[in-house]
């Protein structure tokens, strides 16, 4: 039975019909973690996304699951996917073959406020593979930089050999205006950066909080810790955005799995001002 389901981006095709899409490349990035880049049918809406968006990707005959898009919101002709591989469908998405098919729909879920952001400083706090999702509005960023004030982004990891996009954050952070920090929960004995959680970073950060946007992704408890040091650091409540990537199947609002409080993460979100979630964020087990 098809699902007479629509989104704005697809219109014109049920919301829960994949595409067809081309693989061109599979990028290993860390020990389990890899960028999947994939070509969608030329104009098709499927490719035109906004930072912060994701979409669902299908392994045919094994299973589908939402990924956050990680490239350039501006180079429509591929689409760039970063994977961890920690399961059946992750892992036949990433040991994909240049030329094999996939399945795509979407793009669906609300966007980073990059309108909103014009005219201000950006804050961008990533854990884990959270930096995946903030990526495109860091792109974005960098496209349009006469828009934007000062960019900080600060990254943590639990190891240097978790670390995403390893030579591309170094030349951000030679850019001007431009200051991006990593830390490790564990460095050994050759790493020569930061140790601890990400939030230890904001000692070596100077902003205006009254003038900057914070950006969040990486895990929920990240997040909150996060936060509330912003929150005591001066920055409006109102000027923080997290990305709640939570148990999403359907991405249409349609299943219920990804229920938080009154919101539907997949359709509501997954990018959401702190003030909406700071209500959840310390419920036990919502």
């Amino acid at each position: 039975m098809s699902l007479a389901l629509e989104t704005p981006a697809a219109a014109g095709r049920p919301a829960m019909q994949p595409v067809p899409a081309r693989v061109l490349s599979v990028v290993k990035e860390t020990h389990d973690t890899f960028t999947i880049n994939i070509q969608p049918p030329e104009g098709d809406p499927v490719a035109s996304f906004q930072p912060g968006q994701f979409s669902m990707l299908y392994a045919p005959g094994v299973g589908e699951l939402p990924i956050s898009i990680s490239g350039d919101p501006e180079r429509r002709e591929h689409l760039a996917y970063t994977i961890r591989s920690v399961g059946q469908v992750t892992y036949q998405l990433v040991t994909r073959s240049r030329g094999d098919s996939i399945g795509i729909r979407g793009p669906f879920g609300t966007s980073w406020p990059m309108k909103q952001a014009r005219g201000k400083s950006i804050l961008i706090v990533a854990g884990g593979i959270g930096l995946a999702p903030l990526r495109p509005a860091i792109y974005h960023i960098l496209r349009h930089r006469g828009d934007y004030n000062r960019l900080v982004v600060l990254y943590g990891g639990r190891s240097p050999r978790d670390l995403l996009y390893r030579k591309e954050f170094a030349a951000w952070g030679m850019l001007p205006d431009t200051q991006a920090l990593a830390t490790v929960d564990y460095g050994g004995v050759s790493w020569r950066g930061y140790v601890g959680v990400v939030t230890t970073l904001f000692r070596h950060v100077r902003m205006q909080p009254q003038d900057t946007i914070a950006m969040l992704c990486g895990p929920e408890i990240m997040m909150r810790y996060a936060s509330r040091e912003l929150e005591t650091r001066g920055f409006p409540p109102a000027q923080i955005y997290l990305s709640m990537e939570r148990n999403m199947k359907c991405a249409v609002g349609f299943c219920g799995h990804c229920q938080m409080g009154p919101f539907f993460v997949c359709k509501d979100g997954p990018v959401f001002p702190y003030t909406s979630m700071k209500p959840y964020m310390d419920q036990h087990e919502l």
